[in-house]
């Protein structure tokens, strides 16, 4: 009659990966969460840098066209045309080469931890 006797065995191994299996899941969607809030925030960033690439140089093509020269430096800009972007993500290198030159114009995007 062995063939009639239950075996415990199996079942105690079977509850054991049971429980396992919400903890699994749970950090499963925790990961996936995780990796498509780092594919928008990356998104939203590049988008932030074209916005602000657009603002400048509207700014300085603004202020040619009213003044008949450019910009002088960067802080003109933003006191005259009230140019705000958030300075902890980007930096903004600008360089004139003259009054009727266009500047240099160069948008980094600083690294954050």
């Amino acid at each position: 009659m062995a063939r009639f006797e239950y075996n415990d065995s199996h079942r105690s191994r079977s509850k054991g990966f049971m429980m396992f299996l919400p903890l699994l899941a749970f950090a499963g969607i925790i990961g996936l969460f995780a990796f498509a809030t780092n594919i928008l925030s990356s998104g939203t960033t590049s988008r932030q840098r074209e916005s602000l690439e657009n603002a400048l140089k509207n700014d300085i093509i603004y202020c040619y066209a009213t003044t008949g020269r450019y910009p002088t430096d960067l802080d003109f800009i933003k006191s005259e045309y009230g140019l705000t972007y958030d300075e902890d993500l980007f930096f903004i290198d600008y360089h004139v080469q003259g009054t009727n030159v266009y500047p240099d114009v160069t948008i980094l995007e600083r690294k954050t931890n």
